[in-house]
């Protein structure tokens, strides 16, 4: 695995971008080491070693961007169990991690269904966060395990958290209600009704949002 994780680091070495990296730093990203490869290239890393739990678990341990992405690209979807997504999950400190592993490795476990209903009920707002951009991502592929969540839950949670301060979390909590609704005429008309008070709300964000996805759904439909 050394043999591996120093080629790895060779690849990088070779793409790395000294402004993007200094960028991202600038913007706070605040990994120990930042590379500045762009994720088309970290794809294309990716496809030249073979994927495994154990390769991708020693990615990840690093206080790397661009070895934590590779992880994600990495871990065999079939090999991860719950309680290393729980694991994971609580490890994720930044938008980009989010949105990378909910795509490139979430989406695809067989227990997605229950990492949303479980994660976006946290506590941590972390946490649910990513539920919600899980959610997001499995209406966006068209997974059948959409149709195994307790939506009902999902919903009401991201609701409330419309309403929170942090923009993480109520921009997550938005994107889950605006990709559901996406899905179907007859979920885009659920999730209005879920934020129908928002029309009239006496906050100018709240009524933002439901203008928001109001005319999202109506061009949709």
């Amino acid at each position: 695995m050394e043999t591996t994780i120093r080629a790895i680091r060779t690849d990088l070495r070779l793409s790395m971008n000294g402004p993007v990296a200094a960028g991202m730093r600038k913007m706070g990203v605040s990994y120990r080491l930042i590379f500045g490869v762009d994720l088309p290239r970290l794809q294309e890393i990716s496809r030249k070693y073979e994927p495994g739990a154990a390769l991708a678990e020693r990615l990840w341990s690093e206080d790397a961007r661009e070895l934590k992405i590779l992880a994600t690209l990495l871990y065999p979807p079939g090999e991860m169990n719950v309680e290393a997504a729980n694991r994971w999950v609580e490890q994720i400190d930044n938008q980009e991690l989010r949105e990378q592993v909910c795509k490139n490795l979430f989406e695809k476990l067989p227990f997605a269904n229950e990492a949303v209903e479980n994660w976006s009920a946290c506590e941590e707002n972390g946490i649910r966060a990513t539920g919600y951009w899980l959610f997001a991502r499995l209406c966006i592929s068209g997974s059948a395990l959409v149709d195994k969540v307790d939506s009902v839950q999902v919903l009401q949670c991201a609701v409330a958290d419309l309403k929170a301060d942090s923009p993480m979390l109520y921009q997550s909590a938005l994107g889950a209600l605006r990709f559901f609704g996406r899905t179907s005429r007859q979920r885009s008309e659920r999730v209005l009704w879920e934020v129908s008070s928002f029309e009239s709300s006496s906050c100018s964000r709240e009524r933002e949002m439901f203008d928001q996805l109001k005319c999202e759904f109506d061009y949709s439909w």
